[in-house]
């Protein structure tokens, strides 16, 4: 199974790049991963444009077969292991790729929410967009070296 991971804007931070560029490579021993940054949309007082915009922008880099997961504060919280569980599913039903959206500022658009087959919360707390990025790769490798039974996972 193929794994997307979508943003908008560029990473700023060195430090987070970093810390991408370790897990974009050690998830190659896993999964064909892509990691896409997508141009920001340009700056409007209604947040209802920029959302629409945005949807628009993520829209446009998926298929119709894409299996879409929101990261989004109000979706489902999953321990490690269920993440692992998780993703571990998705490849016994044989869904080809999943795409997996970090939306901006405001959120997402309707047309992407309508679109999305799932939305899932990293925590309760809030994190910057940045950072998201990097949390998201790190907890995607853990759930791959948990379905392998590897020892990076200590429970």
């Amino acid at each position: 199974m193929k794994v997307t991971l979508l943003s908008i804007g560029k990473t700023n931070e060195k430090y987070l790049e970093e810390g991408m560029k370790i897990y974009l490579k050690r998830l190659t021993h896993y999964t064909t991963f892509q990691y896409t940054e997508l141009k920001d949309v340009k700056s409007s007082p209604d947040s209802t444009i920029v959302k629409n915009a945005e949807a628009k922008l993520f829209i446009s880099q998926l298929t119709k077969d894409d299996y879409v997961v929101l990261l989004d504060e109000h979706g489902i919280e999953y321990t490690s292991v269920g993440l692992s569980k998780y993703i571990s599913q998705m490849q016994n039903q044989s869904t080809k790729k999943m795409v997996f959206i970090i939306g901006g500022a405001f959120g997402f658009g309707d047309e992407l929410i309508q679109r999305a087959n799932a939305k899932m919360a990293l925590s309760k707390l809030t994190f910057s967009h940045q950072m998201v990025r990097l949390f998201f790769m790190e907890q995607l490798y853990r759930a791959y070296t948990i379905i392998k039974g590897e020892k990076y996972h200590n429970e």
